[in-house]
């Protein structure tokens, strides 16, 4: 219960507030600017390099500065938006730990029939190998080494938004006037399968908005950025000097500039921002993110074996626990495990617990096999490694690495 009381109810700064929602870098143009581009637009004489009007951004990324402030919403970004802190979760203590049932662990190894056929397998899937050496070996010893894998898994639950506008397309708007937008962590979710990454988007409701684009102030069109509104680019094959050697270009008959194909010489394109039809619609867009967190640790084992090896094979699961919250392991024979069962939630809960909702831990503890096989062959001695369920075998030393080595 101790270790609950860090947890603190996040201030309402931290819960909600995140300012006026504006993103400097849009730039927006009054209307008389930008009925003025559209009606004067720069023209070029014959050969002249081309000047361009003022135009605006492609597209908008958030809401102007006299658009509605959403209570709660305030001071979010357009970009990666802003991370609202969860609610406190109320009466949550670790659960009560059940003992390991298995006192007095067994560790075998495997048969010497097992190890001559996973060197044999080994062998066929090595390229120049050959499996005379596990064919005619004689086994000295087979050896087994004590072998643990503890694995803590945290299932969390992150809320983030940020403001979306995307072109009107004649779908409902689902405004303020419907209700009051609820905040960040009051958007009911089903919460999909535990212990599963996913990641979900949705609008926030009621936090939707109508307004004529402010890109195109609404007149679905802006002025063609390739020919900048004069309908005429640089001719491509004179480089606009109206010249190819000595003769007046074919392309352009001497002009220096081709119609624009872009705009077909209108001098006006489509509005990126709106798609064309001079209203968007913004709104706030929620993402809820569940991630498993995971924790690994595997025992000391007392060999040169390469660790991390064991990241690619299965164990034997001796032990799992599951609950809301976790209490660290204590009568595990090996203490290794117990430590970094401790370890473990320690760390999870400095990471997680502050910044995101933990909606379930799972810990458990398998056994890995792990076999050093040593043998003689043709008078001298080899040795391989057998380990996972797979009965995977590791060896820097096998005799006959050669389809051209001496039989």
């Amino acid at each position: 219960m101790e270790e609950h009381r860090g947890i603190r109810a996040p201030n309402s700064t931290n819960y909600g507030a995140m300012g006026q929602p504006f993103d400097p870098n849009y730039l927006m143009p009054s209307e008389k600017a930008m009925t003025s581009a559209l009606m004067n637009p720069a023209m070029t004489s014959q050969g002249a390099p081309l000047t361009a009007p003022t135009v605006v951004t492609d597209g908008p990324t958030a809401p102007p500065s006299d658009w509605e402030v959403i209570p709660g919403y305030e001071g979010m970004g357009s970009d990666d938006g802003g991370k609202f802190l969860p609610p406190p979760q109320a009466g949550l203590i670790p659960g009560s730990m059940p003992t390991p049932a298995n006192t007095s662990w067994t560790i075998p190894s495997v048969s010497e029939n097992d190890a001559r056929n996973a060197l044999k397998d080994f062998a066929k899937n090595k390229c120049c190998y050959r499996t005379t050496p596990a064919e005619e070996m004689d086994f000295h010893e087979l050896r087994p080494f004590n072998t643990y894998r503890y694995r803590l898994e945290t299932f969390t639950e992150s809320r983030t938004c940020k403001w979306v506008t995307t072109p009107y397309d004649g779908q409902a708007v689902d405004s303020p006037v419907f209700g009051i937008p609820p905040q960040p962590w009051d958007v009911p979710i089903q919460i999909p399968a535990m212990f599963k990454d996913e990641i979900m988007k949705m609008p926030v409701p009621h936090t939707s908005s109508l307004k004529a684009c402010p890109q195109c102030l609404g007149i679905c069109r802006t002025v063609c950025k390739k020919c900048h509104g004069t309908g005429r680019v640089r001719c491509w094959v004179c480089n606009g000097t109206g010249r190819r050697f000595d003769d007046p270009c074919h392309h352009c008959r001497g002009q220096g500039t081709e119609s624009c194909t872009t705009c077909h010489s209108t001098r006006y394109e489509r509005c990126v921002g709106c798609s064309g039809r001079g209203q968007i619609l913004n709104y706030i867009e929620l993402t809820v993110t569940w991630k498993n967190n995971i924790y690994e640790f595997v025992a000391e084992h007392n060999s040169e074996f390469p660790t991390d090896l064991f990241k690619k094979v299965n164990g034997e699961m001796i032990f799992m626990d599951e609950q809301m919250l976790l209490s660290p392991l204590v009568n595990f024979p090996a203490q290794s495990i117990n430590q970094a069962s401790q370890n473990a939630l320690q760390q999870h809960r400095a990471q997680y617990f502050s910044t995101s909702r933990v909606l379930r831990q799972r810990h458990s503890i398998e056994w890995l096999p792990l076999t050093k096989v040593e043998y003689i062959w043709r008078g001298n001695r080899y040795d391989y490694f057998v380990y996972g369920k797979e009965n995977q075998v590791y060896t820097d030393n096998y005799p006959q690495q050669c389809c051209c080595a001496v039989m």
